[in-house]
């Protein structure tokens, strides 16, 4: 078997040995790192008293991070190319996740959403994989309906009889924040596709006046955004998570109250392993820890529409498209979890990206990190885009140019 993937070209197996973009690379195993340092910390109290094991959560996370970078190996053997046949395929399968996530008995319910399909001691969050292979659909149908996407209303509006389907799905779940991370990512894309100025912009105006709708139409969502303009005025009712967030930050000063001394992760900060990690990170490592941290995350993202850039660039647009799908997921998800954290977004339930609990998650976010890896690769180097085979007469040297005179005999 090792032969076997030894013999296909990759970024794994290379002629360099491992030829990976490491600047992205560190910068993401940081992350993971670093996130697994403040799940053991956010999650120790609530581990003791839950499982009888403080270190109970922390253990779990590890699995995570090892099923990801086991995820991420893989991902990185597969060319590009095999993403590109198989995007319907993808896409067919993420529907099918969302549908049976909503059947009861299939679906796990938690805190009111299902969310979760259960299998044993783990759950898998169908939400997490269908944002990633709406990507992957999108990228292929850019490429293939790249003119008409570029000239034609019509060839703007097919992608949405795909999307907003399986928006609703998610909605039913409800994951009205899956759903903007989602959207927001393929609206991205088809702007980067070449979509004009005014349908792009008539487009914007369609989503905001979709969001408010929903934001009407749900009590919970409206008593949300009412919230968080001002939660010190029911700060034991809905405003309850987000002031103890904000105390967590302020508690936090400018260098924090050290590693593992959190007052907050002491049962009166909910979620404090998940949604809230960074609230917890901002209280033991202070303002600076938290600026260190965005900055972190701020160049992971930059790096991935860099990759991106690269590749399209290099004229593999499919490659380009995913890279900045992915940036956009990733960049979202991270915006939308910290301004919810500190207060400027309502509370929505998004894990941060490589930092927060979640097998799904993590798993995803760790396969979205090798494609990215496998992109650059692709890009820069002419085995990765193409499976030529090159013999010693490629490389032989040109002969030399005759002289005139050779030419004509004298």
């Amino acid at each position: 078997m090792l032969a076997f993937l030894r013999s296909a070209p990759s970024p794994l197996f290379s002629r360099r040995g491992l030829d990976l973009d490491f600047p992205m690379l560190a910068g993401c195993l940081a992350l993971l790192g670093l996130g697994l340092v403040m799940i053991t910390s956010a999650s120790s109290e609530v581990a003791a008293v839950n499982a009888g094991n403080p270190m109970y959560y922390m253990i779990r996370h590890l699995v995570y991070v090892l099923l990801g970078l086991g995820a991420a190996a893989l991902v990185l053997l597969v060319p590009l190319s095999a993403w590109q046949r198989l995007d319907w395929m993808l896409l067919i399968g993420a529907f099918v996740l969302l549908i049976l996530v909503l059947i009861p008995g299939i679906g796990r319910e938690v805190n009111g959403s299902m969310r979760w399909i259960g299998f044993g001691a783990f759950n898998v969050q169908p939400s997490e994989l269908a944002k990633l292979f709406v990507v992957v659909y999108l990228a292929g149908y850019l490429v293939r309906r790249q003119q008409e996407v570029r000239e034609s209303l019509w060839g703007f509006l097919k992608p949405f009889l795909v999307l907003l389907p399986m928006a609703m799905l998610l909605l039913l779940e409800p994951d009205f924040g899956a759903t903007v991370v989602m959207m927001g990512a393929a609206v991205a894309m088809l702007f980067l596709g070449g979509v004009g100025l005014v349908r792009f912009s008539l487009l914007v105006l369609l989503a905001v006046g979709a969001v408010f709708v929903l934001v009407q139409t749900q009590e919970y969502r409206l008593q949300r955004l009412i919230t968080f303009t001002d939660p010190w005025a029911d700060q034991y009712g809905a405003g309850y998570q987000l002031t103890q967030a904000l105390i967590a930050f302020g508690r936090g000063e400018w260098l924090g109250v050290g590693l593992g001394n959190s007052v907050q992760k002491q049962f009166y900060l909910p979620e404090a392993h998940t949604d809230f990690v960074f609230s917890v990170l901002a209280e033991e490592l202070g303002m600076v820890g938290a600026l260190l941290t965005i900055l972190l995350f701020a160049f992971v993202g930059v790096r991935a529409l860099y990759i991106g850039l690269a590749a399209e660039r290099a004229r593999q647009f499919f490659a380009a498209y995913i890279a900045w799908g992915v940036a956009f997921l990733w960049l979202g998800q991270f915006l939308i979890n910290v301004g919810v954290n500190i207060g400027l977004l309502p509370t929505k339930g998004l894990t941060l990206p490589f930092l927060s609990y979640g097998g799904s998650s993590l798993v995803v976010t760790c396969a979205s990190m090798a494609l990215l890896l496998r992109i650059e690769w692709e890009s820069r180097t002419v085995l990765g885009s193409e499976d030529a085979e090159f013999s010693e007469e490629d490389f032989a040297e040109a002969p030399a140019p005759q002289s005139k005179g050779a030419a004509y005999g004298r």
